[in-house]
């Protein structure tokens, strides 16, 4: 893409893609256990590149949200996927008041 003066312009990507593998040593943890989180519905990845997953950066903190519950509370997957599932109901919930709120 260029500007108006013919100079190149580089857009920055939307967001980093990291491997599963990528994934796993970025929350200290082993690849085969991150793709259980996948094999649960627990981390969903963003593409698909051939045999390859993709996933956003983000994701870090969901694994990491996930060993906290498994080591320190001691949840099994299940119940992470219910937990998980609650909190993301309970941000949305929130969003909306405050939609709501400013809408006042």
């Amino acid at each position: 893409m260029t500007s108006e003066g013919g100079d190149i312009v580089l857009y920055p990507r939307d967001s980093q893609r990291l491997t599963l593998e990528e994934l796993a040593q970025a929350a200290h943890l082993h690849p085969k256990l991150v793709e259980r989180f996948v094999e649960c519905d627990l981390l969903a990845p963003v593409e698909q590149g051939g045999s390859r997953l993709l996933f956003e950066e983000a994701a870090v903190l969901r694994v990491q949200a996930i060993q906290r519950l498994r080591q320190d509370l001691g949840v099994n997957l299940s119940g992470i996927a219910v937990i998980l599932d609650l909190i993301e109901r309970l941000r949305d919930l929130q969003r909306e008041l405050d939609w709501l709120r400013s809408r006042l």
